[in-house]
């Protein structure tokens, strides 16, 4: 199957690039606040336009030559950049063409992308008339436009989808064929703990931009990789705070967005320092990611930094008794940095997949509450008279009763349900319906 076209938007910082990125999606898909620097990751977004779908690339402030940051920012522009099959370069109409305009042109024209230089924020007729000056910059006639009011982005749009289907062969009308749907894996954990060095670890490149700088990752950004298990799609996100230690616009929204993805998962990665310990925060993240009802695989990461068997030690008590309410899931010792220990990751990955889609048969289930209740009837007559799984993700079962089914009985047929089907630690629902009458 052929691949989607790429498309990447461009530009220094706090030009609208991600403001145009929502316009086209049709929806808030990036991080947009009134000042620089806020996109940093390459983050990619299924779009179409004409009935052409293809894959919109928003990008950080392309600042080349600027601090440690900035330059690793400007590097994962330069890959999105490679990358595409054309680039929406964008400038803004109201202050003109500035030297990091010309020096992000320059490497455009070099790169031989086909490039749309879009002069954004041209909201009225008068910087429409102004905008010519941008034609020294060498990429042909600017497109005036306005992502945030959506003035003429119709029209570019309609000239993007020509450059992107210009050697495009036909269908003759036939719809693509649906594609399965790749089963997600979110990286998440306190800030600085290393969740993007292990992102760029698992994706075989660095995507994230990794900085020892606390809250580097502002927005989710996620990546399909091919494994001999199948596809698996990881999802790096932002580091999650209290919410009274949240101090500005980006990083709520980041907050709330790697909230989505761990609801939108079917596993999550809870990444822990080990040299920090279990922390608090590190608990309340637990029970967040637990309470979304998807599956937990515990990363200690940073394990070879821990100085001796006593502060190993130390760390496994701590998440005993601090994370007891995960119950078994499982805990692997890694170095994100290094790669030691990494290797485990896929097949304990694979299966706790494989847990979270699972459908047991409805003779099997009635088998396994028969027997739970021969050897343990429930207090005071009541009875299950017959259950089913009603849905996967997590698995969900639905019990007929005669009478209401005290809490602690419950939980005694959810472990015999995880027992017999082999669950592990995958998060199972209970739904009780009392028969009529």
């Amino acid at each position: 199957m052929s691949r989607l076209p790429v498309v990447a938007v461009v530009g220094r910082p706090n030009v609208g690039k991600s403001t145009l990125v929502n316009r086209i999606v049709g929806k808030q898909v990036a991080i947009v606040e009134d000042r620089p620097g806020v996109t940093r990751d390459r983050k990619e977004i299924a779009s179409e336009w004409l009935g052409v779908p293809f894959v919109l690339v928003d990008t950080g402030g392309w600042m080349p030559g600027g601090t440690d940051l900035e330059a690793k920012v400007s590097r994962q522009v330069e890959k999105g950049v490679l990358g595409a099959d054309a680039v929406l370069f964008l400038v803004d109409a109201s202050i003109g063409v500035t030297e990091e305009d010309a020096g992000i042109a320059e490497w455009l024209r070099r790169a031989g992308k086909p490039v749309l230089l879009l002069a954004n924020k041209a909201d009225n007729d008068r910087r429409e008339r102004e905008m010519w000056e941008f034609l020294a910059l060498g990429l042909g006639e600017p497109y005036p436009l306005s992502a945030l009011h959506g003035r003429r982005t119709g029209d570019m749009l309609d000239d993007l989808v020509a450059v992107l289907t210009k050697d495009a062969p036909t269908t003759d009308g036939e719809a693509p064929p649906e594609k399965p749907s790749v089963p997600g894996v979110a990286i998440v954990g306190r800030p600085n703990v290393g969740k993007s060095t292990l992102f760029n670890r698992l994706i075989g490149e660095e995507r994230s931009v990794v900085h020892d700088l606390p809250g580097t990752t502002r927005d989710s950004v996620d990546t399909i990789v091919e494994t001999p298990d199948g596809p698996i799609r990881y999802v790096d996100t932002a580091g999650m705070r209290r919410k009274s230690k949240i101090d500005d616009g980006p990083e709520y929204y980041s907050f709330v967005r790697a909230l989505r993805s761990v609801d939108d998962a079917d596993v999550a990665l809870l990444v822990i320092d080990a040299t920090e310990g279990v922390t608090s925060q590190d608990q309340r993240l637990a029970e967040r990611v637990d309470a979304s009802g998807c599956p937990v695989v515990v990363l200690l990461n940073k394990w070879d930094l821990l100085p001796d068997a006593e502060a190993r030690e130390e760390v496994t008590n701590q998440l005993m008794h601090r994370l007891h309410f995960i119950g078994d899931a499982p805990v692997l010792k890694v170095s994100a940095k290094t790669g030691k220990g990494v290797h485990k990751l896929l097949p304990v990955l694979t299966d706790a997949i494989e847990r979270y889609h699972r459908r047991m048969p409805t003779k099997d289930v009635n088998r396994v509450l028969i027997q739970a209740q021969q050897a343990q009837p429930a207090p005071g007559g009541a009875r299950v008279l017959y259950g089913l799984q009603g849905a996967a993700d997590p698995p969900t079962f639905t019990l007929f009763s005669n009478r209401d089914l005290p809490p602690q009985y419950l939980r005694y047929l959810e472990r015999k349900l995880r027992e017999a089907f082999n669950l592990g630690a995958t998060p199972i629902k209970l739904r009780v319906r009392r028969r009529s009458g």
